[in-house]
């Protein structure tokens, strides 16, 4: 794409509206300083220096959106419990609307990472990461046919994290009710969904997920194993694109006519946590944009590195992103 197109496709970012559904989290950071061994065992003692809350999961995909310019909406669940509050407190401190969000009678999920001297070095996860019963899910499928008939998107992306929300029947009634009002339709899988997402117009699985969903094995270094693989793929869903990200060894992309694979640029990787949710992000507008394949692998690949020099999960900067396009371009 020359210069003065990628100028006005990030303009045209800050008109989108994407409804963003999936698993959302609390993420909670211990900051602190190590200087010596526990007597009690052989780990290391954190002096707590600072304690910090972010959203997390599908809420930071909406983050993401927002960074770039976008209007996200989310559809997504919480409990009824201290960590619900704390959630709500942190949409409205974001200025993320929560008229998509379902209190339901189950723990909302937290992560917290405890870091000492700037070094990740332990994850707690509180979560009921079961599946929502049938009344449950029908009041998210309820308020997905009020947001979906009350206000036009421009493309929708399921976020899962393996949490529960997204059900194989609650995927398929979305994708449908997608199909049928022609709205793009954006995934970034997990496991336990990786078959369901059928028809979709952008499917985003990682390396990991490629491997443990078709249960075969790639070679993320060789581009004939990396087409094989989106090969079976395409059986088992039928979608349009494939992005599949391959960590230091960049993405690689195809559609029913050709296949790239994009290499990545040397980065210092400070921490990946949260780049996966900024490349569906950055992709997921690309594709409502309607740009090519190529520009939109590429674009999205150089935004989730960026993501990665920071550390925790913290969304990317538009600006910082849209230069090192045009360097890079």
């Amino acid at each position: 794409m020359k210069r003065e197109e990628i100028i006005q496709l990030f303009e045209r970012f800050n008109g989108m509206k994407i409804l963003v559904i999936g698993d959302v989290m609390v993420d909670s950071y211990v900051w602190g300083k190590v200087d010596r061994i526990s007597p009690e065992a052989p780990v290391p003692v954190v002096s707590v220096r600072k304690l910090e809350k972010r959203l997390g999961g599908a809420a930071n995909v909406a983050l993401n959106l927002k960074a770039m310019g976008a209007e996200p909406v989310l559809l997504a669940c919480v409990g009824s419990d201290r960590s619900a509050i704390d959630f709500f407190d942190l949409l409205k401190e974001q200025q993320l609307r929560a008229d998509g969000i379902v209190s339901l009678n189950r723990s909302t999920t937290v992560k917290t990472r405890i870091l000492g001297n700037a070094h990740h070095l332990l994850r707690v996860d509180e979560e009921d990461d079961t599946e929502l019963n049938t009344s449950d899910s029908k009041q998210v499928l309820m308020q997905f046919v009020r947001l979906i008939n009350q206000e036009k998107f421009d493309a929708v992306i399921f976020e899962d994290y393996d949490k529960g929300l997204l059900t194989e029947e609650l995927i398929a009634e979305i994708t449908e009710q997608c199909i049928g009002k022609k709205i793009p339709v954006a995934v970034d899988p997990k496991k336990r969904n990786f078959a369901h997402y059928k028809r979709v117009d952008l499917f985003k699985p990682n390396l990991k997920e490629i491997k443990e969903g078709l249960k075969i094995s790639v070679n993320p270094k060789e581009k004939e194993s990396l087409r094989n693989a989106d090969i079976e793929l395409r059986k088992v869903l039928g979608h349009n694109i494939s992005l599949i990200t391959l960590s230091e060894e960049g993405v690689y992309v195809s559609d029913s006519i050709a296949d790239n694979k994009i290499a990545a640029h040397l980065r210092n990787i400070t921490d990946v946590s949260g780049a996966g949710d900024t490349v569906i992000s950055v992709a997921t507008l690309c594709m409502a944009a309607g740009i090519s394949k190529d520009a939109l692998a590429a674009f999205s690949n150089l935004a989730g590195g960026l993501a990665c020099e920071k550390v925790g999960v913290v969304p990317v900067d538009k600006a910082q992103l849209l230069e090192e396009i045009l360097r890079l371009s």
